[in-house]
């Protein structure tokens, strides 16, 4: 059980350098106006049919985002919009990110995208892949059996 807790902490670590190195290559897709780069965080939840993948995202219009899909990933790319300030306003403490974001999401299991099913409520993006039993490249066992 030790082994497994270590694997899942390895895996937590890598995913964080990933998200570090993806908001590294992205600073370049902000602009002054919207504050710059900022990526959301992200759950990915398998279940028996089903996988599911929760993405953090306060304060963005569903119109402000695009999903699309690659082979075995995800590409998610938006913008949150810094609110207006009311006439003769400014900011003493500024502390929320917004600006353009991309987030590439490793899916991990064989999903089937076409049926992929994305809602944006209170802030949380769910996107729902049914699963599928198997893809090209995956070990299949074959009985062999004497003639």
């Amino acid at each position: 059980m030790k082994a497994f807790g270590a694997m899942l902490e390895v895996a937590r670590i890598q995913s964080e350098i990933n998200r570090l190195f993806e908001n590294l290559l992205d600073l370049g897709e902000g602009d002054s106006e919207s504050g710059g780069a900022w990526i959301p965080n992200v759950d990915v939840v398998e279940g028996e049919d089903t996988l599911v993948v929760k993405v953090e995202l306060p304060g963005v219009d569903a119109g402000d985002v695009s999903l699309a899909a690659n082979g075995d990933q995800i590409i998610l790319r938006g913008e949150k919009r810094r609110p207006d300030l009311p006439e003769g306003g400014r900011y003493q403490i500024t502390e929320r990110g917004f600006g353009r974001f991309r987030r590439v999401i490793q899916l991990g299991v064989p999903v089937n995208t076409h049926r992929a099913e994305a809602v944006l409520q209170d802030g949380l993006l769910r996107i729902r892949f049914p699963k599928v039993p198997n893809r090209r490249g995956e070990e299949v066992v074959i009985e062999v059996r004497a003639s």
